[in-house]
């Protein structure tokens, strides 16, 4: 059974200005999303699930459908909403924040029954991170709890142009994941990588690993992620209307009370991508690299 590639793509891009899901990056406005799917494909994938938004199905449908990649992986689409929620709640009054992007993975539940990973639309992980998730995912058809993700060097991962926020790991045995806490401002400040919140500023070592969102999951975690959303709803959600439900909130109870094992896989890709819309121009100079260097065909489809 081959692996499905979730892609989270119910974002708005706020803080890029536009819908970057569909921003043409590539030689012939491949978007992002497009390297992705391609290394997917060579990477042994049978299917791509796209979680988008209401607002903008008929545009994002039209542009990303199986025609586009000629029919060569079998394309699904789920609906991320605010409403989307467990029979008997609703939404909180002043929520307008979307919940976070475990809740964008339980989308996907209805449609998803074999292992699969998870990444975002507006990150270009690279041709090898992809093809080891999808080596280790099928090895893991009809085992629980056997997880795994992709762990980038933070300094890797930064923007010259504003915060990032990332999910800072810690390694265990065997290299598992011990545990992983997400930082929603990472910058470098006099030459030094921080992490920024209400408390203060606090440093992190150039190498430590840290997550970005290439996660591999079998189907037992969308039932873990509804019974601990649902805890969310009766606690952290009525305290605050912006609080949100990440992938390392699951993972890190589920590793804590022994239910599930991580994995953390090392890559030889670099990540790239565009958090803010001045990223851009480097984006398209690194995608013109790899094209000409032979990594990716030009056209892309």
């Amino acid at each position: 059974m081959k692996p499905t590639l979730l892609v989270l793509a119910a974002g708005m891009g706020s803080r890029y200005g536009s819908l970057k899901q569909m921003d043409g990056i590539g030689p012939n406005k491949e978007a992002i999303i497009d390297y992705t799917v391609f290394d997917a494909i060579r990477g042994g994938f049978g299917k791509v699930v796209f979680v988008i938004r209401g607002a903008f199905e008929q545009q994002f449908k039209e542009f990303f459908n199986a025609e586009r990649f000629k029919g060569q992986i079998e394309v699904d689409y789920v609906m991320q909403e605010l409403d989307k929620l467990p029979e008997g709640y609703s939404i909180p009054e002043g929520r307008e924040k979307p919940w976070g992007t475990a809740h964008a993975v339980m989308m996907a539940a209805p449609v998803i029954k074999e292992p699969f990973a998870v990444v975002n639309a507006d990150d270009f992980y690279g041709q090898n991170a992809i093809e080891v998730m999808g080596e280790y995912l099928t090895k893991l058809a009809g085992k629980k709890g056997q997880y795994t993700m992709v762990g980038y060097e933070v300094s890797k991962t930064l923007s010259e142009n504003g915060t990032v926020s990332r999910g800072v790991c810690e390694l265990g045995r065997c290299s598992n994941l011990a545990g992983m806490v997400e930082r929603t401002k990472i910058e470098r400040q006099n030459g030094k990588i921080v992490y920024i919140e209400d408390s203060g500023v606090t440093p992190l070592d150039e190498n430590t690993p840290v997550s970005m969102n290439l996660f591999g999951f079998t189907p037992d975690f969308f039932q873990y992620s509804e019974d601990m959303f649902k805890a969310f709803l009766d606690s952290d959600a009525k305290t605050n209307i912006k609080a949100e439900f990440f992938i390392p909130l699951v993972v890190n109870k589920l590793i804590n009370d022994g239910t599930a094992k991580m994995k953390v896989l090392k890559t030889t890709s670099d990540w790239f991508g565009v958090t803010y819309i001045e990223d851009r121009p480097a984006t398209v100079e690194r995608v013109a690299k790899l094209t000409s260097d032979g990594v990716y065909p030009n056209p892309l489809w």
